[in-house]
Parts: C-alpha cells; structure tokens; sequence
C-alpha cells in the first residue's frame, strides 16, 4: 500500500477535542487503503509554556536540559492521538524521534538530521498500525536527545516520508498554504496553487513560516511533493510545493520578511580565534546565521570587510552574545539592532537589474534605509529599519505583485 506521511501544528491538536478530529480524519485515510504515518507537534501553546516555566527557573537555562524538557510536548500529543485513534478501533502506536530512527548530530535545540533508519516504523507499518511520530526531536551519535530547531516537525515529516519513499507529504497547519505574503499584512495576498522546491527554500530562509527550509531541501532531494493545508478547511485550498511548476509562473512571486533582525559588520582584524568560537560555540545560538559575506582582494590573510546577519528572534539569550562579539570584535566590530529583512522570491527575477532597482526606488521614497542587499538566483534582499518593514511590504506587494 501506498505510504502518505501527515503532519499537524500544535494549532490542529490544541485541545483533545481537535485531537479526536485529526484521529477520525486519520482513520478516514487508513479505510481509504493507505498506510499512514502522522507527525505531530506540541498542543497549542505547549512549547511555549514549557519555555516559559525554564526560565521562571533559571534565566539562562542549559540548552541540553531544555531539549529534554521541550521534547516532551510532542511525545504528549503523539500518545494522546494514538490513544484517540486506538479508541476508534484502529491499531496505533506513537514512537519518539529516536524510537523512528531519526539520527542528528549533537547541536542542542538546533540540530540538523543527518540520518533516518525507519526500520521500527516500517515493522509497524507491516503489522497494519498507524505510526504517530513525535515530530521536532531526534537523537545524537552520543544518545543524546536532541531539537531540530523552530518548525522542526515539518522537517520530522519530509524527513521520514524521503526515508520511507512515500507518495506525498501532507502539512496540515491553521493556514491553507503558501500565500504571495503574510495575509495578515496584505489584504490582497495571493494564494499560490503551485510553488517550485527553489522559490519555497528561499521564502523559508527570508522568513516565512509555513514551511521550513530544512524540510524543503528533503523533499527536494527525495523528489517528494508537500501539500500544505489548513486543518479547518481541509477539501479547499492548498499549496503544492514540487519540482518544475509551469514557466508562466516566472517572475516576482512572493514578498516575504522578517523582524528582530541584526546587521554584524566587521573588518578583518576582527576575525580572531576567539570571534569564531564564539559563532561556533553551541550555547551562542549562532547556528543559522545568513548572508555571510567576505570581502578578499589578496586573499584570506587580507580581508577587508564582512558582515552577517542574524535572526535574533530565534535566539535565548542574543544580549549576552552581542557582547561577546562586540568584546572579541572591539573597534573592528558593529553591531545594528532593530532591523528588519525583506525580500523577494520568484525564478528569474535577478536576470537583468530592473527589479533590484526598481525596488530600491521604492525604499528611498519611503525613506527606508538600505543597510545591506543581496541577491541569489530566486531572491533579492534587503535590511532595512523593522519600523519601516510593513509599510515597504506593503508597497511591495502593490509594485511587484498586484500591479
């Protein structure tokens, strides 16, 4: 039988009465022939309860201990929808990350996976249950259990549905699908039927939410179709994100930001040993750092100039690693707070320089300053002042998009 992979949000399992609607809509799939495999999230405001009791008990709690304690809100849902699904007549079984064989390496709270052995989950599978996976957690070379990072459950699911050759990924959210920009800002944001694994990889890593990039790349590289949907509208729309959508999609498809952002510009006296190991180091929380750019003109030994940015909002404690920086970085260091990126997302956009100028017009008339720009084959970003990011989305999605 077929096998199809499903994952809902701590918003489509908040309460128990949601988690009985999921397990009848389960069920449905399982009479329908499938051999179903759920992933699933913490319930509602779980993980950031748990987050909150942490720090009612340590300011700065270590981030080994919080994969412990955040882990335990998926493996709560998982037993509870087993138990529901069961209760319906159905044989079910709920596993963790590590049970599923999901092998990271030894990052707390943002590790990457780096295997899957879905062994126990296909034994399962073959004795006819329907497999409930814990989502968002995995466990270390060294048996540590580990996080795979905010939106980590989307990434348990592609993940599993690569290792386990499924016919479809399915992404069951309070959203339904991908949109041209947040629609709470943008009254008149799209629905895109259709998005290409590039052009959703690049509005993962601006900032959008509905996917994470992660989760993409295993779909990408497995050849795996995501259908992302809504739990409380299900049979309307969705989003379909594959490989090859048609070429009339080409051009500017999406406006995407992001708040909480910091510019780090440094010269290259400040690149020490002890610069590095602070970006290195597990507790910094600077693991996914963008933009990091360089400026050689005779070589390593010689650079000039380079910068980074980073997403602080993602960040347990950005303050003390700010200061870190700045003391390795001394006057060779600067850092700008209270910005905010803004890019745009489609396949061909950068051919020529039209739309990059065309965008900077806009930002000088709304007298929002540009502190960096970059570009790649499916995106063209800036940082500029997160005071000013809903009105530039805004003006965005009315120059490239609706006009």
């Amino acid at each position: 039988m077929p096998v199809i992979v499903q994952k809902y949000g701590g918003s489509s399992v908040a309460n128990i009465d949601m988690i009985r609607k999921v397990a009848k809509q389960v069920c449905a799939c399982k009479e329908a022939g499938d051999d179903i495999v759920v992933v699933v999230s913490a319930m509602g405001k779980t993980t950031n309860d748990l987050l909150a009791m942490a720090v009612e008990v340590a300011p700065n709690p270590p981030r080994r201990e919080m994969d412990m304690l955040l882990t335990a809100g998926e493996r709560i849902t998982s037993s509870l929808l087993s138990i529901a699904i069961t209760d319906l007549g159905y044989k079910a079984i709920s596993l963790t990350g590590s049970q599923c064989g999901i092998l990271t390496n030894d990052r707390h709270s943002d590790a990457r996976i780096i295997e899957v052995r879905p062994v126990r989950v296909e034994d399962e599978l073959a004795a006819g249950k329907v497999v409930i996976v814990a989502g968002f957690q995995g466990v270390s070379y060294k048996r540590e259990i580990t996080t795979l990072g905010r939106g980590g459950s989307d990434t348990t699911a592609v993940a599993l549905a690569a290792a386990l050759g499924a016919e479809r990924c399915e992404i069951y959210s309070d959203v339904d699908g991908v949109y041209s920009s947040d629609p709470n800002l943008v009254k008149n944001a799209r629905h895109l039927a259709e998005v290409s694994y590039e052009e959703m990889q690049e509005m993962a890593v601006a900032g959008a939410k509905v996917l994470k990039a992660d989760a993409v790349e295993f779909a990408k590289r497995a050849g795996i179709a995501i259908y992302a949907r809504s739990s409380f509208t299900r049979g309307r729309e969705e989003t379909v994100v594959r490989k090859d959508i048609p070429a009339e999609h080409h051009g500017v498809r999406a406006v995407v930001s992001e708040r909480k952002v910091s510019l780090v510009t440094f010269l290259g006296k400040a690149v020490t040993e002890d610069f590095w190991d602070i970006i290195d180091a597990a507790e910094s929380g600077l693991t996914n750092i963008k933009e990091l750019r360089f400026q050689c003109p005779n070589g390593p030994e010689s650079w000039a100039r380079g910068s980074f940015v980073v997403s602080t909002s993602s960040l347990s404690d950005w303050p003390k690693t700010r200061a870190r920086l700045i003391e390795a970085g001394g006057d060779n260091l600067e850092i700008d707070d209270d910005l905010g990126a803004l890019s745009l997302i489609g396949v061909g956009i950068n051919r020529d320089t039209a739309n990059v100028m065309k965008a900077t017009r806009i930002l000088h008339d709304l007298g929002a300053p540009v502190h960096a720009l970059s570009t790649s084959g499916f995106r063209i970003s800036f940082i500029t002042s997160e005071q000013l990011l809903d009105s530039a989305v805004t003006a965005f999605h009315k120059a490239f998009i609706e006009e």
